[in-house]
């Protein structure tokens, strides 16, 4: 009788799963998931790995997976602790004969994987394809060889355009090990792990809930239903509200969603309805994401260096208190702070508030960028290690990308995307009772209304933004 673990991670779903559809030939099949009570502790930037947005969304998507197991004849088993200690004692006393997992891309993760294969003893560790949109049989040549400039990497995976054919959720799956049962427990609450219950936003950009159920809904919705990915490349640089964007992006990092059954659909919505600027602009989209992806795989712990991997670069390595306002919204620059306090919020961000928050952190303020990288990582809902490393590194300069580090305009910015300001007006209250033309650039009041107001007032109006200023000024 062949007894496997079927060890989840970040692939928290049973749709287009290699691990899963490989554990439908044994005999007993335990699922599993391990929290690591250690992401709740700060990490070497002063951050945790997991704050309480991503937590909440994360135990959405456990009890989701577990609903979908039980109708299908099995449950997930939820345990904390480290991971390479836990299984193999699991192992052991089930007896099982083979662990079924993922392999894994960043650097603490494969070693991660390496000690557990060390410790498992007889019973074997065997890893299936990774979370990638391109496995590497469909890249146009070896990983180590691919470019480093997106530009290139998309030209050269688009002279030979994969299919994608991801396979169904089975019907049903093996049964569990017996005595099994005696391991579960109920899913610890937020409150458990010390975390707290966040309070619900009326105005969040993502009104979503965790799991896979949720995501393929989503998916349905966005390509099917409303079809707003027709208009995506008109909306995408929208800052309020849950359709301007595909929002695919926090099931995708937690796996709830496959990126290959997203680009399925996509071909399929394109096959039947034609493809536009917008459907290709999703697609490269879910191409940058590998793209990163990709990156962090061929250069491991460099990506996460000051320096990222230029060794010539010469990142800002300044921390001083203006990092702090800029984690709490209270930079002064409006734009800036309503995005800072979306996030603290709601866990979420736009993908244009991200760009400029973090220019702004870098190229304004010239702050050490990995300070916001790991400030991202503890509040987004969608963190994932590639995707988040490979912005912040390439905002920057310290990518593989030949340009330099990517200043924005943060005021010019605030023109072109909120130009009546109703955004800054949503996330910073203080600001509703400024006069419209001069929402954006509240500095320019008195200390006297501005203390009034209580919202802080700007050290140092760039010279940069001078064009951007109200005519009265």
């Amino acid at each position: 009788m062949r007894r496997v673990l079927l060890w989840f991670k970040q692939d928290l779903r049973l749709d287009d799963h290699p691990a899963v559809q490989a554990a439908l030939d044994a005999d007993r099949v335990l699922p599993l998931y391990v929290f690591d009570p250690g992401q709740l502790q700060a990490g070497p930037f002063g951050s945790r790995r997991l704050g309480v947005h991503r937590a909440r969304f994360l135990m959405e998507s456990l009890a989701a997976l577990d609903g979908e197991l039980r109708q299908r004849g099995s449950g997930l088993l939820v345990l904390q602790g480290r991971a390479e200690q836990l299984i193999p004692r699991l192992a052991e006393q089930l007896d099982l004969d083979e662990v079924l997992t993922l392999e894994e891309i960043a650097p603490e993760e494969c070693a991660q994987l390496a000690s557990l294969r060390s410790s498992l003893g007889a019973t074997s560790l065997r890893e299936l394809p990774a979370n990638h949109l391109l496995q590497a049989s469909d890249l146009p040549c070896a990983a180590s060889e691919l470019p480093g400039v997106f530009s290139q990497f998309r030209e050269r995976v688009e002279q030979r355009l994969p299919v994608f054919q991801p396979r169904p959720a089975p019907a049903r799956l093996p049964p569990l090990p017996d005595n099994a049962n005696a391991y579960f427990a109920a899913l610890p609450s937020l409150s458990q792990l010390g975390l707290g219950e966040p309070l619900s936003v009326a105005g969040s950009a993502f009104p979503f809930s965790g799991g896979e159920p949720a995501g393929q809904a989503r998916l349905r919705d966005y390509l099917w239903l409303s079809q707003g990915v027709r208009q995506y490349k008109d909306t995408r640089n929208g800052l309020i509200g849950s359709e301007y964007s595909s929002k695919f992006s926090p099931w995708l990092a937690n796996g709830s969603l496959s990126p290959r059954r997203v680009m399925a659909e996509l071909r399929r919505h394109e096959a039947q309805y034609g493809g536009n600027d917008s459907t290709r602009g999703l697609w490269l989209q879910l191409l940058w994401r590998d793209f990163f992806r990709w990156t962090l795989l061929r250069h491991g712990a460099a990506l996460f260096r000051a320096n990222g991997l230029k060794a010539t670069a010469r990142a800002p390595r300044q921390l001083d208190p203006r990092f702090d306002s800029w984690c709490q919204g209270r930079t002064g620059m409006p734009l800036v702070d309503a995005n800072m306090r979306e996030l603290a919020a709601t866990g979420f961000m736009s993908n244009r508030g991200r760009q400029v928050v973090a220019s702004y952190l870098v190229g304004d303020l010239q702050q050490d960028w990995r300070y916001g990288a790991a400030w991202f990582e503890e509040h987004l809902l969608d963190y994932d290690p590639a995707s988040n490393w490979g912005n912040w590194a390439y905002l920057a300069g310290v990518a593989s990308d030949p340009r330099g580090q990517s200043q924005f305009n943060a005021l010019r910015q605030a023109r072109q995307y909120d130009p009546v300001g109703a955004y800054v007006s949503l996330w910073l209250p203080e600001l509703r009772g400024v006069p419209q033309h001069l929402r954006h650039t509240p500095f320019l009041l008195s200390h006297l209304q501005l203390s009034a107001m209580g919202y802080p007032r700007l050290e140092r109006v760039p010279e940069h933004w001078k064009p951007y200023l109200p005519d009265a000024a």
